[in-house]
């Protein structure tokens, strides 16, 4: 009963007897749900206060201790009496709010040890039993003081374009720069686009002399081929498959772009 020690340090000018130890040892099992003391007897008196520690004349009356709680939240106010029948305490606690009542009697003897009182060490004997007396008797009754909720960040992760296999990139609007294209001088990426078309990998199935594996200057069919194409003809970054030389003298592509080597024949 960890932070009992320290109480019962501060109390034991006032522990002369048995019952007044198993008071206190009650008094902090409350204070662990949640509960402050306010004072002693049926009615609030002036300049009340929550405290952990017992009120002045707790243990005036051997007989009859009757104390006073609040909780932390102050939603709930209880009325607690530990009333000595022969060598048993009955612990009568009532709500205040909703009038429910609650009790559990304890036998002195089996959670104090009476020729030890001086003694912390050896002053209590069975405190879990103890405790769970307490808690199953009074506690979960008349219901627990409720504790703050604490808010804690939720961590939201942003799914990367990236993190999902399944995510189609969004298409490029109209007017923008046309997307970077890899060099397609690598002859094993024949068909790469077709295999994968999101990829940006180069080697489509149409053969393009713009991006035939042979070095061009930078031609941008977007812009119009003046005497051929009007500029806007071709969409930005759209393939574009010309259908006559792109310019004079101009070297190459062949017609028929790959015929078998030394046939000339365009209508094969």
């Amino acid at each position: 009963m960890a932070g009992l020690e320290p109480l019962y340090a501060w109390a034991r000018a006032a522990i002369s007897r048995p019952q007044d130890a198993l008071v206190c040892g009650v008094h902090w099992e409350l204070v662990r749900h949640g509960y402050r003391c306010l004072g002693t007897g049926d009615q609030p008196g002036p300049d009340e206060r929550k405290s952990e520690l017992l009120p002045a004349g707790w243990e005036a009356n051997k007989e009859v201790y009757t104390l006073r709680y609040k909780s932390t939240d102050d939603a709930r106010e209880l009325l607690l009496k530990a009333i000595m029948v022969e060598d048993s305490m009955i612990l009568n606690a009532m709500d205040c709010g909703s009038q429910k009542v609650a009790d559990v009697t304890l036998a002195v003897a089996d959670y104090i040890n009476p020729e030890h009182l001086d003694d912390f060490h050896k002053v209590y004997k069975n405190t879990e039993e103890l405790r769970t007396r307490i808690t199953s008797g009074i506690i979960t009754p008349l219901g627990a003081p409720a504790e703050k909720a604490k808010k804690e960040p939720e961590s939201k992760k942003v799914l990367q374009q990236d993190d999902d296999p399944l995510r189609i990139p969004p298409r490029q609007p109209a007017g923008t720069r046309a997307p970077s294209w890899p060099s397609p001088v690598n002859p094993f990426a024949v068909g790469g686009d077709d295999l994968d078309p999101f990829g940006g990998r180069s080697g489509g199935m149409i053969v393009d002399p713009l991006r035939s594996g042979f070095r061009q200057p930078g031609i941008d069919p977007s812009s119009g081929i003046p005497g051929r194409l009007p500029p806007g003809a071709v969409p930005p970054g759209a393939r574009f498959d010309p259908f006559s030389p792109l310019g004079a003298g101009r070297a190459g592509p062949d017609p028929d772009h790959l015929p078998p080597p030394g046939y000339d024949d365009m209508f094969m």
